[in-house]
């Protein structure tokens, strides 16, 4: 191991005086290592160029957007959270559609407009602010009508308009307000092992589409049949859950809303499929973008503590009706730190105080609920394995600028068993989750404000080296990266 006592640590020299953290906190740092670590190394304070690296400037964005391919998508590579909206919102313009393939209104995005304006979306795709672009809400989704059309009248009274722009898949899952009651009913049956989710009902809404009694948005075109199918799922909740509320009286007031919302929706329904597919034919750019992340996969994240998708790139596929072979390019979104919400494992997690700071300093509050988000370094180990099962291209890193007033950084970069044994790839198991240690190397803080920082060369050494060094560890190159949250805060590498 190498020598530390050269360098300031931050579980037990704080800042000697206030200093400001980022743009939402002043006051002292001290942030604690989180539990099971072991220091492995420093890396030399002059950054070493990385083969990965490219001097860039905000001139070499439109190179940058321009060479991504036809069909290229944007998803996430932790636990959610990674500001993968900004990132859409961003390429959006330079795209024809925009697509969600997975996921519900579980997934927040926040995006600004030119004007600094901020606006939270859950269901509508990022792409919306481009007025050229075409909106897609694919049959993976599971789509909340009252939501969305909340989000819709949102977006019109900002001026924003949506005629004509967003298509919902006829093949795409209704879920329903009792979906969101029963999943509140099912966290609280779990009492300590509840799985944290934002009880917006997505899990048993994909339930009922597995177990094939669920309905689809294609069935409010058939209105003699629908009360029969919704009957069916209500009744199946009310003998499933002593809680849950049904009756006569409560079909009868669903069946009317919906005719309503029926009504409304027609003009946005539509066979995805084929649109999505013509317009690759036509040489259109197509854009897909992620909800939540790898880390909460259903098949690839922290079982059970995961969303009930596939937010890894095989959700793009299953999720639009392409094929593997249209996919390029896709772009993995990395926080310069790591977060999660809700429940399960969290290998590089800051416990206490110093957690604390890092979310006030990130302003980590979900974008749908509000909760807190759990802090912690950056885990390369996690970021490797995403990196594994997605095939990403390139990365962007984003909210570099919250670690700006460290005076060192911490970076996660192998499992261990407790023996000392090298664990090759992220565990499947909890129970070994929750017992490696992790090894850490620690770099040096670059104590200094980035948001203004446009050009990739004017980072601050440190700040580069920081990049530099999770490029060289993972062996993808990372060619954006955010230093705030608008628009224009972004550095091209």
């Amino acid at each position: 191991m190498n020598n530390l006592s050269s360098f300031t640590t931050l579980d037990s020299n704080p800042l000697s005086k206030p200093r400001s953290f980022g743009p939402y906190l002043h006051g002292p740092i001290h942030l604690q290592r989180p539990r099971n670590v072991v220091v492995c190394s420093v890396k030399p304070s002059v950054a070493t160029p990385s083969p990965l690296s490219v001097s860039g400037s905000p001139n070499q964005g439109l190179s940058r957007i321009e060479s991504l391919t036809q069909v290229s998508g944007v998803l996430g590579c932790q636990w959610g959270d990674e500001g993968k909206g900004k990132l859409v919102d961003i390429l959006a313009e330079h795209f024809d559609i925009v697509a969600r393939c997975q996921g519900g209104a579980n997934a927040g995005h926040t995006i600004y407009n030119a004007e600094g304006k901020k606006f939270a979306l859950h269901l509508v795709p990022s792409g919306i602010l481009n007025e050229e672009t075409l909106c897609v809400i694919g049959n993976g989704v599971v789509v909340h009508l009252p939501g969305l059309f909340k989000e819709i009248d949102g977006l019109e009274s900002n001026g924003v308009s949506c005629k004509g722009r967003i298509l919902v898949s006829d093949r795409a899952h209704l879920l329903f307000d009792f979906h969101q009651v029963v999943d509140g009913l099912r966290e609280s049956e779990l009492a300590k092992s509840f799985i944290g989710t934002t009880k917006r009902g997505i899990g048993p809404c994909y339930s009922n589409k597995v177990i094939r009694n669920g309905i689809r948005v294609s069935d409010l075109r058939h209105m003699d049949t629908f009360p029969q199918k919704l009957d069916l799922i209500l009744s199946d909740a009310a003998a499933r859950f002593r809680g849950f509320d049904y009756g006569p009286h409560v079909l009868k007031e669903e069946v009317e809303k919906y005719k309503r919302f029926a009504e409304r929706l027609e003009p946005f329904i539509a066979d995805t499929v084929l649109v999505v597919n013509e317009a690759i034919s036509e040489k259109k750019k197509i854009l897909v973008e992620g909800g939540q992340a790898t880390m909460l996969d259903i098949d690839f994240g922290t079982y059970p503590f995961v969303t009930s998708s596939s937010p890894s790139a095989g959700g793009i596929c299953t999720g639009l009706g392409i094929a593997p072979r249209v996919l390029g390019d896709l772009v993995g979104v990395v926080k310069a730190y790591t977060t999660r919400v809700g429940s399960g494992p969290f290998p590089t997690e800051i416990l206490g105080s110093g957690g604390d700071l890092l979310r006030f300093a990130g302003q980590e509050f979900g974008t749908t609920t509000g909760r807190p988000r759990r802090c912690g370094w950056l885990d390369i180990a996690a970021l490797r394995y995403c990196c594994q099962i997605n095939g990403f291209s390139s990365l962007n890193l984003t909210k570099l600028d919250v670690l700006s007033d460290l005076p060192e950084i911490q970076l996660g970069v192998a499992y261990k068993k407790t023996d000392g044994t090298l664990i090759r790839s992220f565990p499947a198991d909890l129970r070994d989750l929750e017992q490696l240690k992790v090894e850490y190397e620690v770099l040096p803080g670059w104590k200094s404000d980035i948001s203004s920082v446009r050009n990739y060369s004017d980072l601050p050494t440190a700040a580069r080296q920081y990049v530099e060094r999770i490029e060289e560890l993972v062996g993808v190159p990372i060619h954006y990266i955010g230093v705030g949250p608008g628009r224009d805060a972004l550095i091209y590498k």
